[in-house]
C-alpha cells in the first residue's frame, strides 16, 4: 500500500456547534448571570420584577 507523503490537517469551521464556541457560550452566559445579580444587588429588588 502507498502512504501520502503529506497528510492533510483539517480545519475548524467559523461556525456551527464545536467546543470552542460552546465554551465561549457557557462564559459569556455565567458573566451576564453574574452581571445580573449585581444589578439586583445595587438595585435592592429584583429586574424582572416590575
Amino acid at each position: 500500500m502507498i502512504q501520502p507523503k503529506l497528510v492533510p490537517q483539517r480545519r475548524l469551521p467559523r461556525y456551527g456547534f464545536h467546543t470552542h464556541t460552546e465554551r465561549l457560550n457557557g462564559r459569556m452566559a455565567m458573566l451576564g448571570f453574574i452581571a445580573l445579580l449585581v444589578v439586583e444587588v445595587q438595585l435592592g429588588h429584583g429586574l424582572l420584577v416590575w
